[in-house]
């Protein structure tokens, strides 16, 4: 895992340019067993990411050969994981959409940003017309209402393609905990997805799409991004709008982004951050050029010699050894704290009881478990005040200088 600056409830991705600095010292995905083959083996004709695909509609590739090709590989690839989707896109629709793009932009010289690009979102996102799970079949509705994140990338011309499988009310960072199936990483087989935006990260893994929407709470997006080497972006809470996402703990979650590469990443963040009036938690942002990693342009990744002692300067950041604790015991705090009560907040009052046996085991134990203590409003503020004393402590200089790799 790596951690980026201020990791804890932030960012932590699959930094491209770091990955291929250590990657002399590392494994690569195809020996880690005889699976690896059959995972890997399905990757799109071109290189699946923003600026290959804008290259290629601009030298003659129709979006309508390209949403073939990778309805191809998605049914040959379901053959390898069945479990990525709970909506998919007919293939009908998703061509009428190409060839709609094709009608509207004729100028290939001025296509939007992400004209023709393919792309994903987690089924606790509102798509007219689709159902909305989270992952559990008796809350399943259909929304007339799209959520506005999702109404922006259309704009801009990508395609949908359908909405992926998640850890049961976004609650867990396995991927396990799904009635849907239980996703593999695209490593490896044998090896969980991560979660709770599981089949998000499966599907730009596998090149399936470009990039997909997930949600990020303390961990959801960023987690099986690691599992599935591909970046996990969580952007500051409030820039993309949460409304018409199913909310897991309200005034903790984001909307994240899950690309091939953190250029990719940044791309849509930008096409997807508008202040959202109907947000409670929106943020109204500067006019500023915003950065998603730390790298200036004269920091040219350089690598010393790998001691024992994991000593590695790396685009100015120093590779070394920290205290785990901090983000271990901030994470308890959404699962066995009093924050569990705010996923309770969130759903109706009778709606346990109605439910209670639809529920995954796993959600089960952890509800009954904050419902058991019946946390005051005292033991609440107790536990904010111990996130704010985690989240200090991870950031001292100590613990984290710019750049740091977690081993264990």
């Amino acid at each position: 895992m790596i951690h980026w600056s201020e990791g804890l409830f932030r960012f932590v991705a699959s930094l491209q340019p770091l990955l291929d600095t250590l990657g002399s010292f590392t494994r690569s995905p195809a020996s880690v067993g005889e699976n690896a083959s059959a995972q890997t083996a399905l990757t799109f004709d071109g290189i699946l990411s923003i600026p290959s695909l804008q290259k290629a509609y601009r030298m003659g590739l129709s979006p309508v050969t390209m949403i073939e090709v990778a309805f191809d590989k998605i049914r040959k690839y379901n053959e390898v994981d069945s479990a990525v989707w709970i909506h998919l896109e007919t293939e009908a629709l998703a061509l009428e959409r190409a060839r709609k793009l094709l009608s509207d932009w004729p100028d290939r010289s001025r296509l939007p940003p992400l004209f023709g690009v393919p792309f994903s979102v987690k089924d606790s996102f509102d798509i007219a017309g689709f159902p909305t799970t989270t992952a559990c079949p008796p809350s399943a509705r259909v929304p007339s209402k799209s959520a506005p994140a999702f109404d922006l990338l259309l704009e801009q011309g990508a395609i949908f393609i359908g909405k992926t499988n998640l850890d049961q009310l976004a609650t867990g960072l396995t991927g396990f905990r799904s009635p849907f199936g239980i996703p593999r990483s695209v490593l490896h087989h044998d090896y969980i997805s991560g979660g709770s935006s599981s089949g998000s990260c499966v599907s730009v893994g596998a090149g399936l799409v470009a990039f997909s929407l997930g949600t990020d709470t303390a961990g959801s997006g960023r987690f099986p991004a690691g599992f599935n080497a591909v970046v996990g972006y969580k952007p500051t809470r409030g820039l993309i709008s949460s409304q018409e996402v199913t909310p897991a703990c309200l005034s903790l979650d984001c909307v994240a982004i899950i690309a091939r590469n953190v250029s990719d990443a940044r791309t849509v963040w930008d096409l997807c951050a508008a202040y959202d009036e109907e947000d409670p938690y929106a943020k109204i942002t500067a006019p500023i050029q915003r950065h998603i990693n730390s790298s200036a342009p004269q920091a040219k990744p350089t690598v010393g010699n790998l001691t024992k002692a994991f000593k590695v300067y790396i685009m100015g950041g120093l590779l070394r050894s920290i205290d785990w604790s901090p983000f271990k015991k901030a994470g308890q705090l959404l699962h066995r704290g009093s924050f569990v009560s705010e996923r309770l907040a969130s759903l109706p009052d009778d709606w346990l009881e109605k439910n209670w046996e639809h529920l995954h085991p796993v959600i089960r134990e952890i509800f009954e478990n904050v419902m058991t203590k019946q946390n005051s409003a005292i033991q609440t503020y107790r536990d904010l005040q111990a996130k704010a004393f985690y989240t200090r402590k991870a950031e001292r200089p100590s613990l984290t200088t710019h750049l740091a790799l977690m081993y264990w």
